[in-house]
């Protein structure tokens, strides 16, 4: 595949995203954050709709902001938190009005219905479930059978995780379209199991990072992403390890705007109704 057909814009990003869409995203806790925020902001700006998101296992300020924007339908997350910075009140807010179907769920879980997905088989068994209110309330899809070998206890599998899109933010990019993750496993895992990678990145690699044997084990192969788009500072104002830290005051300004639904939409007028890269800068 010709790189020229896989570098793109924020737009052509977004035209690989429809309505409807099931979408991976990762958590922003690790030595890099990979919540692809500006991407995040382009969707709220496009007016997506009917989104299922699947939070790979949790959640905080990009799940939130899709949330208030009224681009979501449904959310699969083990939390969905603003952290240090209170709680996720556009989630709390649709759920208890009803109009967000939110399917509890937990890490373990939700890595396993990936791995099926990965793995092309419909389910993936599971232990650590059984008593607990978690698997009570999702009855309905995860399935206690008998383990058909010995000591034949239960055992529950749950249903493989098919996303349309997986979605992330990576801190570089080579000529080919090989993607460095690091030790982010979570990121190949969503790429594997999704339909689609889009990855926004932070600096291009001048050159094929399969030559360089150092940076070999974390590459995501070009073969698996479907569309890549330079995005300096693409994951502000969350943390990105070593190369620019959590905008503390940005963070607080949108727990602070977001406490209501008309704060938060002249958050999203003022922050995120023109592409915010310079305010990032």
């Amino acid at each position: 595949m010709s790189s020229v057909t896989r570098f793109t814009d924020i737009d052509g990003i977004m035209d690989e995203i429809q309505d409807g869409d099931t979408i991976a995203i990762p958590t922003m806790l690790g030595d890099f954050s990979a919540v692809a925020m500006n991407a995040t902001r382009a969707i709220v700006r496009r007016g997506r709709r009917g989104l299922h998101l699947v939070c790979v296992p949790s959640s905080s300020l990009q799940a939130d902001m899709l949330i208030g924007g009224g681009c979501v339908a449904s959310i699969q997350a083990g939390a969905v938190l603003l952290y240090e910075y209170g709680p996720a009140r556009r989630f709390i807010e649709r759920f208890h009005d009803g109009s967000l179907i939110v399917k509890e769920a937990t890490c373990p879980a939700i890595q396993a219905g990936l791995t099926a997905a990965q793995k092309g088989v419909p389910f993936m068994p599971l232990r650590g479930l059984i008593g607990s209110d978690v698997l009570r309330v999702r009855a309905e899809d995860w399935k206690v059978v008998d383990n058909p070998f010995p000591p034949h206890d239960p055992i529950v599998v749950v249903p493989a995780i098919h996303p349309d899109v997986a979605l992330f933010h990576a801190p570089m990019v080579d000529e080919l379209g090989n993607v460095w993750i690091g030790r982010r496993g979570s990121l190949r895992l969503m790429a594997h199991a999704a339909r689609k990678t889009l990855v926004t990145f932070e600096r291009r690699y001048e050159g094929d990072m399969f030559q360089d044997h150092t940076l070999v084990p974390g590459l995501l192969a070009a073969h698996s992403v479907t569309a890549v788009s330079h995005q300096p500072r693409g994951a502000w104002p969350l943390h990105f390890g070593d190369e620019y830290a959590e905008d503390v005051a940005h963070m607080q300004i949108y727990a602070e705007a977001a406490r209501t639904q008309a704060g938060f939409d002249a958050y999203v007028e003022r922050y995120v109704a023109a592409a915010a890269t310079e305010m990032a800068r």
